[in-house]
């Protein structure tokens, strides 16, 4: 009996067959092998053609398959994880109409900050617990005001993974999770949000029908089955975005617990059993995978942007030329916590949302050229980046989310011992580290949502624990990260504003 999990993702589609009753993946496959196109047509803008991702899906399907043996009459579910807070259009024939606009297309953001302004910063955050920013909801409102022609034509809108699920089974719908990650979700009362579709004049109609995020949510019909191989009725019971299903594949459900990953960007994800935000609206809250009218669970989502592109910007320009990562954080490690007096601020891939969306860039502080050679500077970055993390957690920890174990996959910065010890002894919590990814997590909920595992702790019975951190050298890590934060907050023209939180009723 086997579970297959997709993964589509902005630069490849990702599929991985697991064994049920072992948990193990026993094929994995994406395409394409070079980074997947994005079109941008203007400035900021982010498109991809939507049906470029089933034609990855077919090929990851058609490798996988190949390379287990497995007959498709042995694979009994499908998941989907997704990139998240994209917005697909199709007509009532299924065709879409125009390219996917995509989580990192910039149109809409002055379309999300007028409607925060007119609705007002209270009703919105109560309500929706974000802002409308630059998520779904605005790119459709971009797509009404400018592409009148192509709106009216809309039958339904979907997310990335709503999309894949139609092309699998013809069936058009949606979850709360989802929804929520567009900002079309109220968590006050627990529907589509009615005053934001009235603000920007949506009609009902365009929202699919809404499904539980593990339940059968269409089976795969005679086109699909026959395009990729698969078995026809084969039932699709899981779908979620790619940072919930990240949490998801760490088995991270219940409130406290913490996933994080630290790749080009960086993400620290918490889960909160009470409905509240910051009224500052530097981090973002949306359903996750186990949320429901009964249960609440709220995924707490803080990104910082110069993470794990910082550190690749030094290995390029600072450190020797040709040395590994490896060899990097060896080099990094012949310096003492805290540099010897360097702060590295992370800042420069573009605004962050945790600093109430300012640029401030990156910089270097605290040099000395007596004393400070290559190996400073190279810690002083992962450092830099942990820091941020930690002034984001300190925001998170203020909603509600106590921060006492973090949950992590085996990959980019945390494999690096410095940016792990580090973490750990700033932030006090215990590192857990799982060799496991987004596609295998995916399988394993639709085995959750096929009723194959009782609950998440049987589908995760296996998941392989590779390492644990435990924090130490707190005082060192403590002093090191306030010579940082102060002199963040002088980049910033004076004192930052503290974190803070207000409940939702």
């Amino acid at each position: 009996m086997f579970l297959l999990g997709y993964d589509i993702g902005s630069s490849s589609v990702k599929a991985s067959l697991v064994n049920a009753e072992t948990g193990k993946s026993v094929a994995s496959a994406f395409f394409p092998k070079t980074e997947a196109n994005i079109t941008a047509v203007q400035p900021g803008w982010a498109e991809q053609d939507p049906e470029s991702w089933w034609e990855y899906l077919k090929c990851s399907t058609k490798a996988v398959l190949e390379e287990s043996g497995v007959s498709a009459a042995e694979i009994k579910a499908i998941g989907i994880s997704y990139q998240m807070h994209g917005l697909v259009c199709v007509d009532k024939d299924q065709n879409v109409l125009r390219p996917a606009i995509i989580w990192c297309d910039s149109r809409a953001v002055p379309y999300g900050q007028k409607a925060f302004e007119v609705l007002g910063e209270e009703m919105c955050l109560s309500h929706l617990l974000n802002s409308p920013g630059n998520f779904t909801a605005s790119k459709l409102a971009w797509i009404k005001e400018n592409e009148p022609a192509i709106y009216e034509k809309i039958y339904k809108i979907m997310l990335p993974g709503d999309y894949i699920a139609m092309k699998l089974s013809g069936e058009i719908c949606t979850t709360v999770s989802g929804l929520s990650e567009g900002i079309f979700w109220d968590f006050k009362k627990n529907q589509v949000a009615d005053f934001l579709m009235k603000y920007y004049g949506f009609d009902h109609s365009l929202i699919a029908d809404i499904k539980p995020t593990f339940s059968e949510q269409g089976r795969v019909n005679a086109a699909a089955a026959g395009e990729l191989g698969l078995k026809e009725g084969t039932p699709i019971t899981y779908r979620a975005g790619d940072q919930p299903n990240n949490a998801l594949s760490l088995n991270v459900f219940n409130p406290g617990e913490i996933a994080s990953t630290a790749g080009t960007s960086g993400v620290v994800y918490g889960v909160n059993g009470a409905v509240n935000y910051d009224p500052q609206s530097r981090v973002n809250t949306f359903a996750h995978v186990n949320h429901s009218s009964e249960q609440t669970r709220l995924g707490v989502l803080l990104c910082i942007n110069g993470t794990g592109i910082l550190n690749s910007w030094v290995k390029k320009n600072i450190a020797p030329e040709g040395i590994s990562y490896n060899e990097m954080n060896v080099l990094a490690s012949k310096a003492p916590i805290g540099s010897s007096g360097i702060s590295i601020l992370p800042f420069g891939n573009g605004a962050e949302r945790m600093l109430n969306n300012k640029e401030i860039g990156c910089s270097i502080r605290g040099v000395d050229f007596n004393t400070h050679g290559k190996h400073h500077i190279i810690r002083a970055a992962q450092e830099g980046i942990v820091f941020s993390f930690k002034y984001g957690i300190d925001i998170m920890e203020q909603m509600g989310i106590p921060v006492k174990k973090i949950h992590a996959g085996h990959a980019n910065m945390f494999l690096s011992p410095i940016f792990r010890d580090t973490l750990a002894g700033v932030t006090g919590a215990v590192i857990e580290l799982y060799n496991t990814d987004g596609s295998v997590g995916a399988a394993k909920g639709a085995g959750i949502g096929a009723g194959i595992y009782k609950d998440n702790n049987e589908a995760f019975a296996t998941l392989e624990k590779l390492d644990v951190i435990e924090p130490n050298a707190a005082q060192a890590y403590a002093d090191a990260y306030a010579k940082w934060k102060n002199r963040l907050e002088k980049s910033m023209g004076g004192k930052v504003p503290q974190p803070g939180f207000l409940a939702g009723e």
